[in-house]
């Protein structure tokens, strides 16, 4: 396969926004219209400290990350927070996410960031396989309050 990923542009928009419905179906939630449309503008305005990028053969698209960069009481440097990370099922296990995930850390990188971090479910066996082989496991347990 061979695999390009760069940049999601707005042209991809069309592609880009099943991907992500299919990712948010996996963690059975759904989103409004208008939040695909505002987290779409995000990842394209440079003021935003989100951006995209797709893994793409050919024209297709497979896969797409979303990175976030954010300050760190622990660090002068900035850290990133991949958020989001997905791929068609007919191409896991084949090295897209693997791919994403080494493009947005050399993205990360690049733009001065010192860490680049992430979560998955704990249900998530599938992907774990791929995340215990490229990261460490902090151990950390998340907790959220919904304000």
């Amino acid at each position: 396969m061979a695999l390009t990923v760069r940049p999601l542009t707005l042209a991809d928009r069309a592609d880009w926004q099943p991907l992500w419905q299919s990712y948010l179906a996996f963690y059975r939630t759904t989103l409004p219209q208008a939040q695909f449309d505002l987290t779409w503008a995000r990842l394209h305005d440079e003021r935003e400290p989100m951006f995209g990028l797709g893994a793409f053969e050919g024209e297709r698209l497979l896969g797409i990350a979303h990175g976030i960069y954010h300050r760190s009481c622990w660090s002068a440097e900035s850290s990133c927070y991949l958020q989001d990370l997905f791929t068609h099922e007919s191409v896991r296990g084949r090295g897209v996410g693997r791919a994403l995930i080494e493009a947005l850390c050399a993205r990360a990188k690049a733009d001065g960031a010192n860490r680049v971090h992430w979560l998955t479910h704990e249900t998530n066996a599938e992907a774990m396989v791929l995340y215990n082989k490229l990261a460490e496991r902090s151990g950390f347990v998340q907790y959220r309050k919904l304000l």
